[in-house]
């Protein structure tokens, strides 16, 4: 472990702020990995003070960064995306040891990461504005779109590095500059991230300081960051509860948002349902990382014909599911993030049977020597009814509930009946019912789809969900749009000065 965290630069007690330079005389937090419950390194968190002075110079760099042409800021996130095409297997390792996720994932978010500079860098030629026919002669319209200015982004545990390069890559061609604050869970990570980015900023005669970091306590940190008017838009991926927190104090100073919440994602099985395709899509959306993801499948809505066959498959499906340490080739599932999750789960599962659920497999601890540090647990498949309050509420965490219906109308009610809205999907070779799902009567998630499952978004489509989920988007399409201020423009080339609407105004 020394020696991967070596290639990245991080020390056994690493400075939690970054702003140009490295600074970090806080408290020291430490990085526990759920692996085996050992810390991995430790970080001495910044200040308020060193807050003030990191925003501050944030502040300093986009006010250079801004006048940069599009393009050339565009170079430094190719160049970032390079950087981070030959540490693929590195950082990704380092995902997985402080995250918990099993490699192939921890790569595959790092995947992401590459994956959203080339994006972002054919987008840093094409900010484009609109032109408009103006009711008034001689004169021309037009709209545009200019930088920001300091973007603050929150992340969670669960996707440690990708959700910040997903507003990075985009801020930075839009010519912003990012106050990163990651999750108090995975500051190494993020330390690795922000190493990486000053390289490329110091090779390339960047200031470093359009990449600044934040590693300190929610509750005197973070609160200064949502409550600072340097920060036009804070971007925040996590639970509902901080959602709405987010979301009360940047709005009280009239702030912007993007708001990245929880999901409780549902797949709709019908009797035209392939079952070749939706069982892997099932594991892959429940288990895959160990149900920790904003789009983890947590419902299975499936038509009562098709139920016990449904069941029978996957059952058989759980059983293989190999469970262990994530670094290990083979293993399938890995730790929870903490100890605490696990609590959560076995907690959940109390109140499921209390409610009348009943548990069919899974929802145990497990311990022993294969399992140290507390965090493992098998994933759990459970009976339920979408009423229940514990299948409305989100747990983080590998449990799939089984809802039976009878008409399809009757799947699309109860699949919208929770308060979250991110990510869902139907399983089914009727095209009649495919459309019906993706029409307005159907699905009210930001992310529906047809014969693949909830989770895996790819990054060229906007990321993000309705209802508690936020309403945030982020990554592809046109969510590069949140990140910049928008104005509109008239120019009058003639010798009148007529008004809009015909109005007269004086001789």
């Amino acid at each position: 472990m020394q020696e991967l965290l070596s290639k990245f630069g991080i020390e056994s007690v690493s400075p939690g702020g970054f702003c140009g330079e490295w600074i970090g005389s806080g408290d020291k937090l430490e990085s526990i990995s759920p692996i085996n419950g050992k810390a991995i390194g430790a970080v001495s968190q910044v200040t308020p003070d060193e807050y003030e002075r990191i925003t501050a110079r944030a502040h300093e760099a986009f006010g250079n960064w801004r006048s940069i042409p599009a393009p050339q800021r565009g170079e430094t996130i190719r160049l970032l995306g390079e950087a981070l095409r030959g540490c693929k297997a590195d950082l990704g390792a380092l995902v997985t040891a402080e995250m918990g996720k099993i490699r192939a994932e921890g790569e595959g978010e790092v995947q992401e990461m590459i994956d959203i500079c080339d994006f972002a860098v054919g987008l840093s030629r094409q900010l484009y504005g609109l032109t408009m026919h103006s009711e008034r002669p001689g004169h021309r319209m037009y709209e545009q779109y200019h930088p920001l200015g300091v973007v603050g982004v929150i992340s969670a545990f669960n996707f440690p590095v990708a959700v910040w390069a997903w507003n990075t890559a985009l801020a930075s061609v839009c010519g912003d500059s990012v106050l990163w604050k990651p999750s108090s869970m995975t500051p190494l990570t993020a330390i690795a991230c922000t190493k990486i980015a000053e390289k490329v900023c110091k090779d390339t005669g960047v200031d470093p300081a359009i990449f600044s970091l934040v590693i300190g306590p929610g509750r005197s940190v973070g609160e200064q960051l949502l409550g600072d008017r340097r920060i036009p838009l804070v971007s925040a991926t996590g639970s509902c509860r901080m959602g709405y927190r987010v979301g009360e104090v940047v709005g009280k100073r009239l702030g912007r948002t993007i708001l990245e919440l929880g999901g409780n994602n549902a797949i709709i099985v019908t009797p035209e349902t392939d079952m070749k395709l939706v069982v892997p899509a099932i594991l892959f959306g429940a288990v895959g990382t160990a149900g920790q993801r904003c789009t983890s499948t947590r419902r299975i809505i499936v038509h009562e014909s098709m139920r016990d066959q449904l069941v029978d498959k996957l059952l058989a499906a759980y059983k293989q599911v190999k469970i262990g340490d994530p670094l290990k080739e083979g293993t399938l599932m890995g730790p929870l993030i903490n100890t605490g999750a696990v609590d959560d789960m076995m907690a959940a599962i109390v109140a499921l049977k209390e409610a009348g659920g009943k548990v069919l497999c899974g929802g145990e601890k497990l311990d022993g020597p294969d399992y140290p540090g507390g965090c493992y647990v098998t994933p759990c498949i459970a009976t339920a009814d979408n009423k229940y309050k514990i299948v409305q509420d989100e747990t983080f965490a590998p449990i799939l509930y089984i809802i039976t219906y009878k008409t399809l109308d009757e799947a699309i009610a109860t699949h919208n009946d929770v308060p979250q809205g991110l990510s869902s999907a139907i399983f089914t070779r009727n095209l009649l019912e495919a459309e019906e799902f993706l029409s307005c009567r159907g699905s009210d998630c930001g992310i529906a789809n047809v014969n693949i499952g909830t989770s895996g978004a790819e990054i060229g489509g906007a990321f993000g969900g309705e209802k508690e989920t936020g309403g945030g988007r982020e990554s592809g399409s046109d969510a590069w749009k949140a990140y910049m201020r928008r104005q509109t423009n008239t120019i009058n080339y003639s010798t009148e000065l007529p008004l809009a609407q015909g109005i007269k105004f004086g001789d």
